[in-house]
């Protein structure tokens, strides 16, 4: 049976569940880069239309590209939806597009996959993972590169990617509500989380869990001063009983 790791993040979408009804055996894991990985070398990144032209123009593809690039040998780009809608949308002239298809074919050996919806790109990907793992004898299991992180904002983002339903755009706009990572873990609200575009209030809910659980593992410790006001108040109770 062939074998697909899916981000937690993707697993609200069609995608996965076109994927098992077609045979696959999909597994949800909180991957550190990619939305889909077929086999050691391959990871798939799936991005809207909308969202391929728009991170073009704002220089995040070539972000995202690089980390797709540093953790798998084979990097593939799904463009999901309808690209001339896109540009008709955001306006952006077609040639921008071209261009930047050229550089990431061409300069940066990523393979671009265009397909019309979630049927069509589940479809692309159990075919990259038969041909992957037919070829390869099998996918026993997941190791994927972290990538090379640089500046401070990147790292921002990727903490904040590991929370579910958490993509480099809500990522942003959490950073530019609380500022912080630190404002975020600690002052964030369920009202005011649900309020940032895409998350809404059942999405804030699982993340504000995640935030406030405590950790099975814990042991908490007596303070020392307490232990030591403990320890005097005993002494004077026992004290006063002699007396």
């Amino acid at each position: 049976m062939v074998v697909i790791y899916v981000d937690e993040r993707e697993r609200q979408s069609e995608v996965p569940k076109r994927l098992q009804a077609l045979g696959a055996s999909v597994i949800f894991k909180m991957l550190d880069v990619g939305d889909y990985v077929v086999s050691e070398r391959v990871g798939v990144e799936r991005k809207s239309a909308s969202d391929f032209v728009k991170s073009i123009v704002d220089g995040r593809l070539f972000n995202q590209v690089k980390r797709l690039s540093e953790a798998f040998e084979k990097p593939v780009i799904i463009v999901e939806g309808s690209l001339s809608r896109a540009l008709r949308v955001t306006g952006v002239h077609r040639r921008a597009v071209i261009g930047a298809q050229l550089a990431l074919s061409i300069d940066m050996g990523i393979a671009l996959i265009f397909t019309r919806n979630p049927y069509e790109t589940a479809e692309a990907i159990l075919v990259l993972a038969r041909r992957e793992q037919e070829k390869r004898g099998g996918f026993r299991s997941i190791h994927v590169r972290k990538p090379r992180i640089g500046g401070v904002e990147e790292w921002q983002l990727y903490i904040l990617q590991c929370f579910p339903h958490v993509g480099p755009k809500i990522a942003r706009r959490i950073l530019e509500s609380y500022g912080s990572i630190r404002n975020f873990c600690s002052s964030a609200t369920l009202s005011e989380l649900a309020r940032i575009e895409g998350l809404g209030e059942s999405r804030a809910s699982e993340i504000l869990q995640i935030l406030n659980a405590v950790y099975k593992g814990f042991k908490e410790k007596k303070s020392a001063s307490r232990s030591i006001v403990d320890y005097l108040k005993k002494k004077d109770g026992s004290n006063n009983q002699q007396n």
